[in-house]
């Protein structure tokens, strides 16, 4: 009998990425480079290890999302993200749209905290975007701690960014000018409540993020789903304490297509089973303009993906406008109605 060895790819596991060592001298740190550079071309999504975040301030910021979500819905309700034309605040279940279609989850967003801009004659829309965050009374420790989670985790992308960056021989610190202190980080805090009462199990619908890193904290539930070479989804199981790094669709756009950035979609848990998950984006400010990189590898490019339902732009305010109008279609048509493109 003969026994034939599979030649296909193990999906499995996603790569794992342990950022530590880049501390650990030349070899240890030429190796880091070579497996970010092929987790980010081959498949664009990668589990972070050696990151520093410690066990407790995960716990702080997990303790106190359990806490909101714990709230009565009226509490929650409070802070709904129809009253705020910078899409900031709750959304509850159902109210999210992905590909058209409503995500079975509620979510807590929030970014950095800063007084609204409202555009003037003239200006660009997407200054929109800017504006407070909706926090809830009863718990103080919630602003606190979400907070704290955006500048810890804000640190570890643009480590993780220049060692990316690095990995492929482009200058380490070529899109340092587009974030510091006026980038656009933005955080979820996210409740997956188990299956929809209709039988449909999108707990968010495929789809690619349009910034730069997303760094996801999951809970040990599991249903995150990416999309590999085969062209099926297949699981990501959970590792404790690690990051689900994936790459968004400007980091897809400077490269011409060379990093990839990845559909992934989340199906809902069985039954009431509730799942938990944290996506934080590293987002530049919202006038920046996506410079293309230059690297070595450039002319291996196969060009950035064009989907003529989700064009991108180079300026960064655009094109999370345009992802905040579609998912958030309650909030479009209070605010934003001149901003919507009639049916």
């Amino acid at each position: 009998m003969t026994t034939h060895t599979a030649t296909t790819p193990s999906y499995d596991q996603l790569p794992i990425i342990d950022l530590s060592a880049a501390d650990r001298g030349p070899r240890a740190r030429a190796l880091l480079h070579a497996q970010l550079h092929s987790a980010a071309h081959d498949v664009g999504f990668f589990q972070l290890v050696g990151h520093g975040v410690t066990r407790g301030e995960t716990d702080a910021l997990l303790t106190a999302m359990r806490a909101f979500f714990a709230l009565p819905e009226a509490d929650r309700l409070a802070l709904d993200n129809v009253n705020s034309p910078h899409f900031r605040g709750y959304t509850r279940t159902g109210d999210e749209r992905t590909g058209g279609a409503r995500d079975w989850r509620d979510q807590l967003d929030i970014g950095a905290e800063r007084p609204a801009r409202v555009p003037g004659p003239g200006e660009p829309p997407y200054w929109w975007l800017q504006g407070p965050n909706q926090w809830p009374a009863a718990l103080p420790g919630l602003r606190t701690a979400a907070l704290a989670w955006i500048d810890r985790l804000s640190g570890v992308a643009e480590r993780l960014l220049r060692e990316l960056l690095t990995a492929i021989g482009a200058p380490a610190g070529f899109y340092d000018p587009v974030f510091g202190a006026r980038a656009h980080p933005h955080l979820k805090l996210v409740r997956y409540p188990g299956s929809a009462d209709d039988g449909a199990d999108q707990g968010v619908g495929a789809h690619k993020d349009y910034g730069f890193l997303t760094l996801l904290l999951q809970d040990a539930v599991g249903g995150l789903q990416v999309q590999r070479e085969d062209g099926r989804f297949h699981d990501v199981p959970p590792i404790e304490g690690a990051f689900v790094v994936n790459l968004g669709e400007l980091l897809e756009v400077a490269t011409n297509g060379y990093l990839l950035a990845t559909n992934h979609r989340v199906v809902s848990p069985p039954g009431a089973t509730e799942r938990f998950s944290v996506p934080f984006f590293h987002n530049p400010r919202l006038d920046a303009r996506i410079e293309p990189l230059p690297f070595p590898h450039a002319s291996e490019a196969p060009g950035a993906t064009t989907d003529p339902s989700n064009p991108l732009y180079a300026q960064y305010g655009y094109n999370e406008l345009k992802g905040k109008l579609r998912a958030h279609p309650l909030v479009a048509e209070r605010h934003h109605a001149s901003l919507l493109t009639p049916a």
